[in-house]
């Protein structure tokens, strides 16, 4: 599931191949992505897109006049921007074409989401009104962390997948800030030191930052369906089980961590 540095890269490419292209037509192939009848989904048709911003695990298309488009890619996404015909895909949930030709398609290999909102109902939208903050906003300073995790009592790492606390960190970017800040993902947030949450604070944002200006993961695809450059060789300690800590050698673990897997240095993270 591409998560916020893939999202942010995303965003990015498609404003600057998307914005001020006018909606000619629409193709879709699979209702059951959409948040309203294919009917009602159908008035994009003629409207202008503008920016497109991230938002956690979200696109957030702006549609004038009122309208946005959210996409959420789910499990194993792909979207893809076409110059021509020639060169187009043939499997996708929706595929738009605008006034110049090219064309813009959506696939999914598990499961996503295609939501068309009014400017009037956007604040209201249910799955994308309480996202938290994202890691990559000014606001999310080191003292808004503390904030954010004052009175909390459950574990760290559960508290940093919430996409209602932190926007867009998933199971891939929780592994090594935790390590880079010496946490164990099962540490009770209770016991963290202001100074540990600097560190996790400091990390998180580092690894963000790097894998933007990678590409995002070697395993997703942007918009002209090339792969990132962050993968095993960037990771620390996520999905290395059984190599050494690169910081003192001993041997990576891979724990169960409620419903997910954690990838640990035991000597690094102790709980």
């Amino acid at each position: 599931m591409p998560e916020l540095p893939e999202i942010t890269n995303l965003a990015r490419q498609m404003t600057e191949q998307l914005d001020g292209k006018r909606i000619a037509m629409v193709d879709l192939t699979q209702p059951k992505c959409l948040n309203v009848s294919v009917r009602q989904f159908r008035r994009i048709v003629g409207k202008t897109i503008e920016k497109t911003n991230p938002r956690g695990k979200w696109l957030f298309t702006k549609l004038r006049p009122r309208d946005n488009l959210l996409l959420n890619l789910g499990m194993g996404g792909d979207l893809r921007y076409f110059e021509n015909d020639s060169t187009i895909s043939t499997k996708y949930q929706l595929r738009l074409v605008f006034h110049d030709k090219t064309q813009l398609t959506i696939a999914f290999f598990w499961f996503g989401y295609i939501h068309i909102i009014s400017d009037e109902e956007l604040a209201g939208h249910k799955m994308t009104s309480k996202l938290g903050i994202s890691p990559l906003d000014n606001d999310f300073t080191f003292e808004k962390l503390v904030s954010l995790l004052s009175k909390r009592r459950g574990t760290i790492k559960s508290f940093l997948l919430n996409q209602e606390n932190v926007a867009g960190i998933g199971n891939v970017y929780v592994q090594d800030p935790l390590f880079k800040a010496g946490l164990h993902p099962l540490r009770k947030i209770p016991t963290l030191s202001k100074a540990e949450i600097e560190a996790l604070h400091h990390s998180i944002r580092q690894v963000m930052i790097h894998s933007i200006r990678l590409g995002g993961l070697k395993y997703e695809r942007d918009l002209y369906g090339h792969h990132g450059k962050y993968g095993h060789r960037q990771f620390l300690v996520a999905y290395k089980p059984n190599e050494p800590c690169p910081k003192c050698k001993t041997i990576i673990l891979k724990i169960r961590t409620g419903s997910t897997a954690s990838y640990i240095c035991p000597k690094c993270q102790k709980l």
